[in-house]
């Protein structure tokens, strides 16, 4: 089976992830790449200015940029992936959905409507039956889906392991990387023997949104789990990869070993860019590392180490590809739940 695909915004940072991830999926066919009005027109070589470690391919390179409306893209796409600005696609994606198209989204709009599914495949796969939440109230053929902010997929998959000893309170300190941000988000001249403690919106994002992935959702509503989550973000000078460090409070009193070998034995998904294990743990406290280990999995793994003890449950860190794992790869592994499902 062959899907069609396009991307709303092509050639960023996010976008070029896409561009590297889909060429020669087994499933997706890249159809169409959609940019700024000022891009339309363009080849894809001239319009990106490329910065992933792989070459552009050749057939996309050649690819003529197309606007981004719903009117400019072919209308049999199956599938349409989104790494539009927020500010961008609060507008677009509503507009693609109504148009019929399925949007599966990394922009941080929408997360926490009711009706829209925000999923990680391996934690949370039936919150897609939102979907027919969403058509029946939106009136609507189309379909939008996302994926969690990109420090929040980094810490819910291992929190979705703890709920197995009934997960109560959580804090969170985080070390993102500067990709993050975006090619221009963070200058040298701030990050260089820096460390900012503040990155906007995010620790709402992951206070909310956490909760949203680890509720439960009973074919009509979806009921936020009761944790309580506290975050706190900071960007640091590594290029990829997001560390965190992260306190649990549970409800039972497990040991280190028993966390361990939830983490280790959380099941994963059979989806071709899915990673096994979905959860790697170190036994080595001073892992996981960015640099290390932010490409377990082909960068859609989950690292975890330095689990312990503390006189309120437990301690550990965990680590993602923030662009992998965290943006361009979690939209693709969504896009595949949504062909396996019969969205698509």
């Amino acid at each position: 089976m062959t899907v069609r695909v396009g991307i709303l915004g092509a050639t960023g940072a996010v976008g070029q992830r896409f561009i590297q991830l889909l060429d020669d999926h087994p499933t997706f066919e890249l159809a169409a790449v959609t940019a700024s009005d000022e891009s339309a027109g363009k080849s894809y070589r001239e319009a990106a200015k490329w910065r992933v470690d792989t070459p552009i391919p050749d057939d996309v390179a050649e690819m003529e940029v197309r606007r981004t409306a719903v009117d400019d893209v072919p209308e049999d796409l199956d599938l349409v992936f989104s790494s539009l600005p927020s500010s961008a696609a609060a507008d677009v994606e509503p507009a693609f959905a109504e148009a019929g198209f399925v949007v599966s989204s990394n922009s941080s709009n929408d997360r926490m409507a009711p009706d829209v599914p925000l999923t990680i495949p391996e934690v949370n796969a039936d919150h897609l039956g939102l979907i027919e939440v969403q058509r029946d109230e939106r009136g609507w053929d189309g379909a939008l889906i996302k994926n969690p902010n990109c420090s929040t997929i980094t810490m819910t998959p291992t929190l979705a392991a703890l709920d197995a000893f009934g997960l109560e309170r959580v804090h969170v300190s985080t070390l993102q990387a500067v990709s993050g941000a975006g090619y221009s988000g963070v200058t040298s001249m701030e990050i260089i023997d820096n460390a900012i403690p503040h990155i906007g919106g995010e620790e709402e994002k992951m206070e909310s949104e956490s909760r949203k992935l680890l509720g439960s959702f009973d074919g009509a509503e979806l009921s936020l789990h009761d944790a309580d989550v506290s975050a706190s973000c900071n960007r640091i000078p590594t290029l990829d990869g997001h560390l965190e460090n992260v306190f649990a409070e549970l409800a039972e009193d497990p040991s280190v070993d028993d966390v361990a070998d939830a983490m280790r034995e959380f099941p994963g998904i059979d989806l071709p860019s899915a990673p096994d294990p979905l959860i790697h743990v170190f036994e080595e406290p001073t892992r996981p590392q960015p640099r290390l280990d932010r490409m377990h999995g082909d960068g859609m793994a989950i690292s975890a180490g330095g689990i312990q003890e503390t006189s309120t449950g437990i301690k550990y860190n965990c680590l993602a590809h923030n662009t992998i794992r965290g943006a361009a790869g979690a939209s693709v592994l969504n896009g595949e739940l949504l062909v396996e499902e019969g969205w698509v």
